[in-house]
């Protein structure tokens, strides 16, 4: 079944997302950014630099920590977006936020989910960004692509999921992101159908 960007904002208009309000994580905002080619939705993942702070070489969403002149966790998306690869705020259409993510290195990361016009053109910020590149949805959707593996992450283990897309290894809370929301669009789609 192809997905939709209505779709999509259907179902997060009735998304009761998860929220964490630790006080000891670094809130932050993240951008999935779709866009429809030849039919289908992608979407554009981006490879850091050995050069930053946290996640170095990983593949991830574009988006950061959120500061002090941004008032909402959206806005942090937006502005890390367009810093990191240029994509300006009045070329997305945010579609809605998914649950929050903790990260092992101190971080809650809200997911904002946005639907862009036209398939975009970037510009990468050398010093955070090493490469751009998108993935159909599709891709992530087959249970064959998918790899798990247990970690043991502060003397619990836990899952880890893992997606192989050519050159790239996309995992951890890239992978959990993706991983999660798909199946929640998929299960919210099959009810759908049912009703």
């Amino acid at each position: 079944m192809l997905i939709s960007p209505d779709h999509i904002r259907q179902f997060l208009e009735t998304f009761q997302r998860q929220e964490c309000n630790s006080r000891d994580l670094f809130p932050a905002g993240v951008l999935i950014p779709l866009f429809e080619r030849n039919g289908e939705l992608h979407v554009v993942l981006t490879q850091r630099t050995d050069e930053v702070g946290h996640h170095k070489g990983q593949i991830s969403f574009p988006g950061g920590v959120k500061n002090e002149q941004d008032t909402t966790i959206i806005e942090t998306a937006l502005r890390e977006t367009e810093e990191e690869i240029g994509l300006p705020k009045n070329a997305v259409n945010v579609l809605g936020m998914l649950n929050d993510f903790q990260t092992p290195s101190g971080f809650r990361i809200t997911p904002v989910v946005a639907f862009l016009l036209s398939v975009p053109s970037f510009s990468i910020n050398t010093a955070e960004v090493s490469q751009i590149f998108d993935v159909p949805l599709s891709f992530f959707l087959d249970v064959r692509n998918e790899r798990v593996e247990q970690h043991n992450h502060s003397g619990k283990m836990i899952n880890v999921y893992f997606y192989r897309y050519g050159q790239y290894e996309i995992w951890g809370a890239t992978a959990a992101m993706l991983r999660s929301f798909l199946r929640d669009l998929m299960m919210w789609l099959e009810n759908k159908k049912t009703l």
